[in-house]
């Protein structure tokens, strides 16, 4: 495939657009393959390489579990203070920090560049009897131990929009039967086979599954219906006041080199003003959520703080 072709380009090359030599970068995708981290991480270095930026070697590592913190503890033990070391991370750490009183700090980690949003669907299997959210709020309300419900990482953002939902639908939140999965297409799975009566995941994970007729969409956590999904209502379409979106970014270890993690923002500042990048937002259905340096980790400061609150406010943690 001309992906595979163009990752061992990148492995045999070590020349960097900006100049500056680098044998290679490490990145820690802290997921399983095939999920929204894995993806991200993959497709920026991919347009990093297509846009010119940065043509070197790339060594990846997917270290998955417990929303990411599994991964970020492996980067932290090997990679604190070292140049060229990567992190695919997101909103869906802030929440399993916070609900696995997990000891990792993201304040510790040098921030790079917040790239996508990424906005929820909520399926179900291609024959379930449920036609709409109202469909399946009424049938979880009925049993709410019996409709076991399945995304990501415990406290993560399918999690949350899920216990936003029961809110929403009088539900309480105690009561939902959440099965966290490893990626969205483990999710699509249960939800075929039965194991799972609905799931959540990002737009980008579902829509592909729709599209072969394995899955239905029932709603979409957008506060507009999105240009990819037209005939998929919103939340609030739906009768629910909910919002939410998933946002992905990438760190530099604690304590990388002042110039090089200076080097790092400035290829993902280019990255994302590039055509490489565009393209790559339209294909995969994210929404452009570039931050970067200091006021990205001014953004992760105030996610810390309102994840913490809705998970409070949900009854996940105390």
């Amino acid at each position: 495939m001309k992906f595979s072709k163009t990752l061992a380009a990148l492995a045999m090359t070590a020349v960097l657009g900006t100049g500056a030599a680098v044998a290679q970068v490490n990145v820690m995708l802290p997921a399983n393959p095939g999920g929204g981290w894995d993806g991200t991480g993959r497709q920026a270095f991919q347009a990093l390489n297509d846009a010119g930026i940065y043509t070197g070697g790339v060594n990846f590592t997917n270290t998955g579990g417990a929303g990411g913190t599994v991964g970020l503890a492996e980067f932290l033990g090997t990679s604190t203070g070292q140049p060229d070391a990567l992190a695919v991370f997101g909103a869906i750490t802030v929440g399993a920090i916070k609900l696995n009183s997990s000891p990792i700090n993201l304040a510790e980690f040098r921030p790079v560049a917040r790239l996508t949003a990424e906005y929820l669907v909520i399926a179900v299997a291609a024959d379930s009897p449920y036609n709409t959210l109202a469909d399946l709020v009424a049938g979880i309300k009925a049993d709410p131990g019996a409709a076991a419900l399945g995304g990501g990482s415990a406290g993560g953002v399918d999690h949350i929009s899920l216990a936003l939902l029961a809110q929403a639908g009088d539900i309480p939140v105690a009561d939902l039967n959440y099965i966290p999965q490893t990626s969205g297409a483990e999710t699509v799975t249960a939800i075929v086979n039965g194991t799972l009566v609905a799931g959540v995941s990002g737009t980008s994970e579902f829509s592909q599954f729709a599209d072969q007729g394995r899955i239905k969409l029932l709603a979409v956590t957008s506060a507009e219906r999105r240009p990819n999904l037209p005939d998929v209502p919103t939340f609030k379409e739906s009768g629910y006041d909910v919002e939410i979106a998933n946002w992905r970014g990438i760190l530099a270890a604690p304590g990388a080199p002042d110039d090089n993690y200076a080097m790092w923002v400035e290829n993902f500042t280019k990255l994302s003003q590039s055509d490489a990048w565009k393209t790559v937002l339209e294909t995969q259905g994210w929404d452009d959520y570039f931050l970067a340096g200091d006021e990205f980790g001014a953004f992760i400061a105030e996610e810390t703080e309102r994840q913490g609150q809705v998970l409070q406010d949900a009854g996940l943690v105390n």
